[in-house]
C-alpha cells in the first residue's frame, strides 16, 4: 500500500458519491488524466483490487467496475494472475506536467484568472433562480402553445431542400435571400411599411438587435433619452455602450416630447429610446399627436429615434397603431421588431428597419458576430410566411392570451378590489399593476416566494412616486393565473398584516 503508484493514486483521486455519475467513472477518469498526464508510465502495475479498494474506501466491485472501465478504453492491461499494467494508447495526446503545482491541483481549474481584464458593472446579470413552481415574469409567450408536431415537420422539410448546401456555401450575396424578401412582404403588409431588403437586417434577438445600433449610434458620454421607468435590458445595452441615460416623463399619451423641448437643446441629443406601441413597462400607447411631434423633434433637433416594437403581434381589439417608422420620410427612426413569438424562442429572430446606408453599417457588425447565421431556421420562417402559417399561429394565441387576460382582469377584481388599479390594454401579454397604499414590493416578493410563487426584481417598480408591478400573463393558463393571484394576495396580507 506504500508503493509509489499507491501514494500517487491517493493523492490524485476524490469523489463524490452524493452527485449522479458514478463513483467508479469519476475515479476512471481520474486514472485516465493521470496517464495523459504522465503521472503513472507505461507498464506501472496498479494495486490489486482488494489493496485499490481499500486504499479508497470503496467496495472491491467498485475497484473490479474501475479497472473495467479502463481495459474497455484501453488505458489498462488486466492479466489473469499477474495484475493490471498501465498502457499508453498510441493516438494518446501528449503528456502535460504541472510541475510547480501539488497533483491534486492539477485538476481543479482556475476560479480566478491570472491576468487583469475590463469588469462591466452594466452587464450584470439580472437572472434570479428559483425553486418556486408558479412565478410571473414581464410578459412572455406560453412555450406550451408552440405546435410541437407540425414544427417537427416544417423543420424537417426546411432542412431537405436541396439549396440549403448552397446557400452555406455562397461566399457573396449578391441578391437578396428568400427570407429577406418575404420578411419584407411580411411587414409591409402587416406594418404599413414600405420597405425593400436593402432597409431590413435579421438578428438572433431583438438585443442584438439593439446592440448593433447602439456600436453604430452611441459614443461615449452621448445622451440617450428613455422612458421614466423604461426597459432595463435596453438601459443595460446602452450604458455599456458609454451613453448618459436621462429619463423623460410618461403619462396617459405616453412619452412627454414637450418635456424633451423645455429640457434639452438641439444637437444635445443622440437618440431617444421608445415603445410607441406600448410603453415598457406601463403599457401606455404613445398618442398619433406626439409620435408627429417627435418626429419632427428628431428632425429639428437631429436625433434618432429607437423604436422597439417588442410585442407588435399581440393585438386583442381593435387595430394595432401603426408603427412611427412607417410614417418616416426623413430617415430619422430605427425600428426594432421581432417575428415567430408563437414558436419556440430559440426560432425567434430578430430584426432591424432602417435606412439603406445604416443597414449596410449594422450588416458588417452583424457579419462579426453572427457570420453563420442560421439558414434553416430562415428557411423554414420564409415558408412559414409564404404560406400564411406565421399569421393564423399568431391569430389562433391572440384568441388564447385574450381569455387570459380577461380571467385575470376578473381575479383581480376578486381579490385585489381597492387595493390595485390598472388599466386593460387592448393588447400585450402584461398588466401594469399600481398599488394604492405604498407597500414593500422586496417584502411582498419574499412572502410569495415562501408561498411557492417567484416575483423576479425585474418586474417590480418602487420609488417616492411608484409602487407597480409588471404582471406578465401571457405564460399562465386560466386556472394557474387564479392560484397566483390566490397566493399573491396571501403575500400582500402577510406583508400588512391583514
Amino acid at each position: 500500500m506504500n508503493s509509489p503508484v499507491s501514494q500517487i493514486l491517493k493523492q490524485l483521486i476524490t469523489f463524490d458519491k452524493t452527485i449522479v455519475q458514478p463513483v467508479y467513472v469519476q475515479v476512471a477518469q481520474q486514472i485516465v488524466n493521470a496517464i495523459q498526464r504522465g503521472y503513472l508510465d507505461k507498464g506501472s502495475k496498479l494495486p490489486g483490487t482488494r489493496v485499490f479498494s481499500q486504499l479508497l474506501g470503496i467496495h472491491r466491485n467498485t475497484a473490479v467496475a474501475i479497472y473495467e472501465e479502463l481495459a474497455l478504453q484501453g488505458w489498462v492491461d488486466i492479466i489473469a494472475n499477474k495484475g493490471t499494467f498501465v498502457l499508453v494508447p498510441e493516438a494518446s495526446t501528449a503528456k502535460i506536467k504541472a510541475t510547480t503545482q501539488h497533483l491534486h491541483q492539477a485538476y481543479a481549474y482556475p476560479k480566478v484568472a491570472g491576468f487583469p481584464f475590463e469588469k462591466s458593472f452594466h452587464l450584470a446579470s439580472t437572472t434570479q433562480e428559483t425553486t418556486a413552481k408558479y412565478y410571473i415574469n414581464d410578459g412572455k409567450p406560453d412555450l406550451r402553445l408552440h405546435p410541437v408536431h407540425q414544427f417537427s415537420r416544417w423543420y424537417s422539410a426546411a432542412m431537405k431542400r436541396k439549396p440549403l448546401i448552397t446557400k452555406w456555401n455562397r461566399t457573396t450575396a449578391l441578391i437578396p435571400s428568400v427570407f429577406s424578401t418575404q420578411l419584407c412582404n411580411y411587414l409591409n403588409a402587416t406594418r404599413g411599411f414600405h420597405i425593400k431588403p436593402t432597409n431590413l437586417i435579421n438578428t438572433r434577438s431583438t438585443e442584438m438587435s439593439l446592440f448593433i445600433v447602439s456600436q453604430l449610434l452611441i459614443n461615449q458620454n452621448d445622451l440617450v433619452l428613455v422612458g421614466q421607468l423604461s426597459n432595463y435590458a435596453a438601459n443595460m445595452i446602452f450604458q455599456e455602450a458609454g451613453a448618459m441615460i436621462r429619463t423623460i416623463p410618461v403619462d396617459d399619451e405616453g412619452l412627454d416630447v414637450d418635456y424633451i423641448k423645455t429640457h434639452f437643446v438641439k444637437k444635445s441629443i443622440r437618440c431617444v429610446y421608445i415603445c410607441a406601441h406600448r410603453d415598457y413597462p406601463t403599457t401606455v400607447t404613445l398618442s398619433a399627436k406626439r409620435r408627429l411631434q417627435l418626429l419632427e423633434l428628431a428632425k429639428t433637433y437631429g436625433f434618432a429615434i429607437i423604436e422597439d416594437d417588442y410585442d407588435y403581434d399581440f393585438q386583442f381589439e381593435g387595430s394595432a397603431m401603426l408603427p412611427m417608422a412607417s410614417a418616416d420620410a426623413g430617415g430619422m427612426v430605427i425600428y426594432l421588431g421581432k417575428l415567430g413569438q408563437s414558436l419556440f424562442p430559440s426560432f425567434h429572430t430578430g430584426f432591424v428597419v432602417a435606412p439603406g446606408n445604416f443597414i449596410s453599417e449594422a450588416k458588417n457588425y452583424l457579419q462579426l458576430l453572427d457570420q453563420q447565421g442560421d439558414l434553416i431556421q430562415e428557411q423554414m420562417l420564409a415558408e412559414l410566411i409564404s404560406e400564411g402559417e406565421i399569421y393564423r399561429l399568431k391569430k389562433k394565441n391572440i384568441v388564447t392570451y385574450k381569455q387570459r387576460l380577461d380571467s385575470l382582469c376578473l381575479y383581480l377584481n376578486a381579490y385585489f378590489e381597492g387595493i390595485v388599479t390598472w388599466e386593460k390594454p387592448l393588447g400585450g401579454l402584461a398588466l401594469w399593476l399600481r398599488f394604492i397604499d405604498n407597500i414593500s414590493l422586496v417584502k411582498l416578493a419574499e412572502e410569495a416566494e415562501k408561498l411557492d410563487l417567484f416575483l423576479p426584481k425585474t418586474i417590480l417598480y418602487q420609488d417616492k412616486t411608484t409602487c407597480a408591478i409588471r404582471f406578465g400573463f401571457g405564460h399562465l393558463n386560466e386556472a394557474e393565473l387564479e392560484i397566483v393571484i390566490k397566493k399573491l394576495k396571501r403575500a400582500y396580507n402577510k406583508v400588512t398584516n391583514f
